[in-house]
């Protein structure tokens, strides 16, 4: 058990998770630079994207089974120190192939990180307060997806992409420093063998859990990953009120996971089982008023919360299903959501380009119709083993 006195945990674990993600999600704002200065194609330059996430999705369900025996603060050093290291090697060369490399690397240990984040903030505190403690560490995941492309992409412009990507080491620099001066010795007391963890994976609960993360997630992120294109083309907004549009899902996001830390402590089975017809409506609205720029702009706050509070639903969803196994749970939740990402965007994007703009929404309707498919029976199940 982590000592309940030490105040600073929680925010540097925050801290260190938005540095990762940061790292991974603020690329995106450098591609066309990426693709200058290295004189690649675009597409090309998404590798830096593509690879990166696919690396995560893998190493994902085994690398934090592996360190899970080991002190919490000298892998917490250890994952910040590669990300450091990678991201000035990114800053400095002129190889587009070593900064591949550069990602890809410090990619194999992000699921590391925040897996025992996310485990750490749990047990820091009593039982009935982890979800608090998670959401505090899920904002920092918001935060970077949020906060790194639009400032990674505004440092980028006024400057270079090498020094963008200092600013990612800046960030790390930062976490770890914080790490080494204010985080004790965390080490492991009592630690599951592997069998006993990997046996989580014979429990149909676990399945369950894992493919609703893995819908809602694609239900999200497939709608989000084209709203801008959906602002300009039907909603006819201008490029600098998009930006402003995307800032108030983004507030909107870290909104929800306080929301959701605060819910899920009191009444979890129930807020899973709603989520996918709150954010359901939230869509239909979007499909019918998307012209609209004032409704717009009050539907895209709502889902923002929503969308926020998805994240947190995902975690937890997995965990609660294998208590037993925190670091592999939280692995594998990181793990289907990426997966969820990847098929939610392709999916959503080939009804974009196959039947019109408009029409993508309906890949989010989909997954979340599917996500009940998955958590009706997952409540079940839970409120059977309850009642023994």
């Amino acid at each position: 058990m982590i000592t309940k006195q030490n105040n600073m945990l929680v925010p540097i674990l925050t801290l260190g998770v938005f540095a990762i993600i940061n790292t991974e999600m603020g690329v995106i704002g450098l591609l066309p630079l990426a693709a200058t200065q290295f004189h690649i194609s675009i597409s090309e330059a998404g590798l830096l994207v593509s690879l990166f996430a696919l690396t995560v999705a893998i190493s994902g369900p085994i690398l934090p089974l592996v360190f899970s025996g080991i002190n919490r603060k000298q892998v917490m050093l250890l994952v910040l120190g590669i990300f450091l290291i990678g991201n000035i090697v990114s800053a400095f060369t002129s190889n587009f192939i070593v900064v591949v490399i550069a990602r890809v690397i410090p990619a194999l240990f992000h699921p590391i990180y925040c897996s025992l984040a996310f485990t750490v903030a749990a047990t820091s505190v009593r039982e009935e307060d982890a979800p608090k403690a998670v959401s505090k560490v899920m904002m920092g995941v918001s935060a970077g997806m949020v906060l790194g492309v639009p400032v990674t992409s505004l440092i980028a412009g006024a400057t270079s992409f090498g020094i963008a990507m200092l600013f990612f080491a800046l960030v790390t620099a930062l976490a770890f420093m914080a790490t080494i001066l204010f985080v004790p010795s965390l080490p492991v007391h009592e630690r599951s063998s592997y069998g006993a963890q990997l046996r989580v994976l014979k429990k149909s609960i676990t399945w369950l859990s894992m493919a609703a993360v893995i819908c809602i997630n694609a239900a999200v992120f497939g709608v989000f990953s084209y709203l801008a294109e959906y602002l300009g083309a039907i909603t006819h907004i201008p490029g600098h009120t998009i930006s402003f549009v995307l800032l108030i899902y983004g507030v909107a996001n870290i909104l929800g996971n306080m929301i959701a830390g605060k819910i899920l402590s009191k009444n979890a089975i129930r807020f899973v089982a709603s989520f996918p017809f709150a954010l359901g409506a939230v869509y239909i609205l979007f499909f019918f008023l998307g012209q609209f720029t004032i409704p717009m702009a009050l539907i895209t706050l709502v889902w923002g919360i929503l969308a926020g509070a998805a994240g947190n639903i995902n975690q937890y969803w997995i965990t609660s299903a294998a208590p037993e196994a925190p670091d592999l749970a939280n692995g594998l939740f990181l793990t289907s959501a990426n997966i969820g990402t990847t098929i939610g965007t392709t999916v959503c994007g080939l009804l974009l380009s196959g039947i019109g703009t408009q029409y993508f929404v309906l890949g989010g309707l989909l997954f979340l119709v599917l996500s009940l498919v998955s958590i009706v029976p997952r409540n079940s199940i839970r409120l059977r083993l309850a009642r023994l």
